[in-house]
């Protein structure tokens, strides 16, 4: 089961886009029979969080919190993404606030079941699989432009 929160006044008529998205990246991953809570939040919840568990006051824009505790559970755990940070993010890359949210939710995904992104080949590794979970978006769907990826990777 895909869970989302808006606790942003813009994100309440992407809750349904971002659920399909959550579980179309689970499934592509071969997870698609755990529980996940998405969280659509503002800066400052966010910042809240970042300052909170990760010692960083600063803004961001995706959180990860892998909830998964000992013995069997469905729960993988909680992606928390800043609308606000993602319109920004958006805006700088001429690309719909809604492309931009899919990427960081898939980020947040890729995130818990392991991927990470510490080093330039870490994350060559996540951002090409976050490409391949967009891309497979069906065929009606428009490419994904180029500029999406741009400034994610060192050159």
């Amino acid at each position: 089961m895909i869970s989302v929160r808006s606790l942003h006044p813009d994100a309440h008529r992407m809750a349904a886009r971002v659920r399909r998205l959550a579980a179309r990246a689970l499934a592509t991953l071969g997870r698609g029979n755990v529980d996940l809570h998405v969280t659509l939040a503002d800066d400052a919840t966010i910042r809240r969080l970042h300052g909170r568990y990760l010692g960083d006051r600063h803004a961001t824009d995706v959180l990860a919190f892998d909830l998964q505790g000992p013995g069997p559970s469905r729960l993988l755990g909680e992606v928390v993404v800043s609308v606000d940070t993602a319109r920004r993010q958006a805006r700088r890359v001429r690309v719909p606030l809604a492309l931009e949210l899919d990427l960081l939710v898939v980020h947040g995904v890729l995130h818990l079941v392991g991927y990470e992104d510490g080093s330039p080949s870490e994350a060559r590794a996540m951002h090409e699989r976050a490409r391949e979970i967009l891309s497979a978006r069906g065929r009606r769907a428009r490419p994904i432009p180029d500029r999406l990826w741009r400034g994610l990777l060192p050159a």
